[in-house]
């Protein structure tokens, strides 16, 4: 079986994730380049779990294997990173080859296209968790984006986005903005890593208040690393709960 899996990962010519699977097979991408920073907690025992911008489905299996009862993933296709590495993008091809080696279900491992956008209580329903990696600043609309997954989480939200304070890609790296400046760059072109789906990158405390304008409290922000020596080392985190009981545990 593991032949075949790794024959079936070899055709693919185009990986994100890197993703553990059955037989000690892992997938050949290179993201997330330090999970642990993304600070998800170890048990989501029974909880309903949105990752939006799916790719290949790094989270959304991780969900599950940290005991989530059930995830949607959801994607529109629209960054062009396979595109800058010359290679198609089948959709869904790699997360449903991922899906099927860790055998899970399709009622428990959802996945639809769609635009989040459109992302409301009547087409998805209510969620506990929605995890929200690296997909900000690939949107023309970012606080809209988060209005509508505040309006269909009844928990948690998880942020992961380009962040400006460490790197200005008008100014270079080690040019941003820090000192808690409330900035937001503008991409109308390719100037962040030449990729024309990156629209914006806030600092961080702008990142942080932007989960707080949606209606999440409780902020907490922090940085992959404080001391970035690479453009792709300068992201940041936010996390936000909405007021009640904790929907996660830690």
């Amino acid at each position: 079986m593991s032949a075949d899996l790794r024959a079936k990962i070899a055709a693919v010519p185009f990986w994100y994730h890197r993703i553990t699977l059955p037989d000690g097979v892992v997938t050949p991408g290179w993201a997330p380049l330090a999970p642990e920073a993304y600070q998800v907690p170890d048990d989501l025992t029974g909880l309903r779990v949105l990752d939006v911008g799916a790719w290949d489905g790094y989270w959304t299996f991780e969900a599950l294997a940290r005991g989530a009862k059930e995830v949607l993933a959801i994607d529109d296709f629209s960054d062009s990173l396979d595109e800058a590495h010359h290679v198609p993008r089948a959709k869904w091809e790699t997360f449903d080859l991922c899906r099927s080696a860790l055998g899970y279900s399709e009622a428990i491992c959802d996945r639809r296209e769609m635009s989040i956008y459109d992302i409301s209580p009547e087409t998805v329903g209510m969620f506990d968790v929605v995890f929200f990696f690296g997909t900000l600043y690939h949107l023309r609309h970012p606080l809209l984006a988060l209005d509508k997954l505040a309006a269909v989480c009844s928990g948690s939200i998880y942020v992961e986005s380009a962040i400006c304070d460490d790197y200005s890609a008008y100014r270079g790296l080690g040019q941003g903005y820090g000192n808690n400046q409330m900035i937001m760059e503008f991409y109308p072109d390719k100037q962040l890593g030449d990729n024309a789906t990156n629209w914006w990158a806030p600092t961080l405390a702008c990142l942080g208040h932007m989960v707080r304008a949606a209606g999440f409290t409780d902020i907490q922000g922090w940085k992959l690393t404080d001391t970035p020596q690479k453009v792709p080392h300068c992201r940041g985190f936010a996390r936000g709960t909405k007021k009640g009981p904790s929907a996660t545990r830690g």
